[in-house]
C-alpha cells in the first residue's frame, strides 16, 4: 500500500469542503474521491471529515493531518517548479528598492551584473533610506540593514554588515587613543542621526552617548570630516574599509565592537516566490558574502 495514496484527494476535499468539488479540481470522478478518502481514514485509525448531507467539514485530527499534508504537497510542488524552471532566463519586471549609500556603492552594480547576463530583464529601482510599503509599491523585494522590524514580510539574510569606530592618525596623535569606552566623552565623537553609538560589552549589547562638533545626516560627509582629523567616526565597513585598508583610519576599541549586523532581504509573503527573484536573491548573496571574505 502506498502511503501517499489518499493524500492528494484528502487536501483537495479539506479546502474545497465538498467531494465533488475536489473531484472537479482534480479531474476524476466524485465516487473515487470518496473511495480513496475513505481508505485514508482506514488506514490511519481516525475520521477525517464531517459527512452530512448538506456539508463536509473537517475534523480537530483532519485539521493537524491537513496543514502537514499541505506543506508536503507544497514542496513537492516547489521541487517540480525548480526543475522546470532550472533552463529558464528571468525575464519581465522586477521591481526593488535599497538603502542609498549601499544601494549605489554595493547593490546597484551587482544588479546591473545581473541585468547584463539576463537582458530580458526590465529592472526598476528605487534607492531610498525611507521604508517602502513593498506591497503597496507593487516591490518584488527590498534590501535591508541592521535589526528588521517585527513584519509580515519574508526575510532572507544576504550578508553581513561591521560597524568600526575609528580616526585618522593626525587626530590620534594629538588627542590620544581612548581605550575604554568611558573616554570616548573625553574626544570629539561626530555624530550622525543618532547621538550614540552602539557596543558590546561582556557579550551585551551597549549604547554609549557622544557628543562632539560635526552632526551630519552623511556617512560620506562623516568619513570626510574623520579623515581630516577632525574627530572620531563610527560607520559601516563599506564606507570606512578602504580607508582602514590604507592606514588612513585606525580601528579603536575593537574589543567592544558590536556584533556584526545583518544585510537582508525581504519580500511580500508569497508561497511560490517567482524565478527571477529567487535567482536574483541568490546571486546578491553569492556576491555579497564573496565580498566580506576580503572584509578588514
Amino acid at each position: 500500500m502506498l502511503m501517499w495514496e489518499g493524500v492528494s484527494e484528502f487536501v483537495a476535499v479539506a479546502e474545497a469542503e465538498s467531494f465533488t468539488a475536489a473531484a472537479k479540481s482534480l479531474g476524476i470522478s466524485t465516487a473515487q474521491v470518496s473511495r480513496q478518502v475513505s481508505a485514508l481514514e482506514a488506514r490511519l485509525s481516525t475520521k477525517l471529515f464531517y459527512r452530512t448531507t448538506r456539508k463536509v467539514s473537517v475534523t480537530e485530527t483532519g485539521q493537524i493531518y491537513y496543514q502537514q499534508c499541505r506543506q508536503v504537497l507544497d514542496g513537492l510542488e516547489e521541487a517540480e517548479r525548480s526543475i522546470t524552471n532550472l533552463q529558464l532566463a528571468p525575464k519581465g519586471q522586477l521591481r526593488l528598492t535599497a538603502p542609498v549609500t549601499f544601494g549605489e556603492k554595493t547593490i546597484a552594480p551587482l544588479v546591473n551584473d545581473f541585468v547584463r547576463r539576463y537582458p530580458e530583464l526590465d529592472v526598476q529601482m528605487n534607492l531610498t533610506n525611507q521604508k517602502l510599503d513593498l506591497v503597496a509599491g507593487s516591490y518584488d523585494l527590498a534590501v535591508r540593514m541592521g535589526k528588521l522590524e517585527d513584519s509580515s514580510m519574508m526575510a532572507r539574510r544576504l550578508s553581513s554588515r561591521t560597524q568600526y569606530v575609528c580616526a585618522s592618525p593626525d587626530y590620534l596623535s594629538t588627542y590620544g587613543i581612548p581605550h575604554s569606552l568611558s573616554e570616548l566623552g573625553q574626544h570629539n565623537c561626530l555624530q550622525g542621526n543618532l547621538d550614540y553609538w552602539r557596543f558590546q560589552e561582556q557579550g551585551k549589547p551597549r549604547n554609549i552617548r557622544i557628543t562632539g562638533n560635526i552632526r551630519c545626516n552623511s556617512g560620506w560627509g562623516l568619513l570626510d570630516a574623520a579623515l581630516k582629523g577632525i574627530g572620531i567616526v563610527q560607520l559601516p565597513d563599506y564606507y570606512v574599509q578602504p580607508s582602514l585598508e590604507s592606514g588612513q583610519l585606525i580601528p579603536l576599541l575593537t574589543h567592544y565592537q558590536e556584533a556584526d549586523d545583518g544585510i537582508w532581504a525581504i519580500y511580500p509573503h508569497n508561497r511560490h516566490l517567482s524565478p527571477k527573484v529567487r535567482m536574483l536573491l541568490d546571486y546578491l548573496s553569492e556576491s555579497l558574502q564573496a565580498s566580506s571574505q576580503h572584509a578588514v
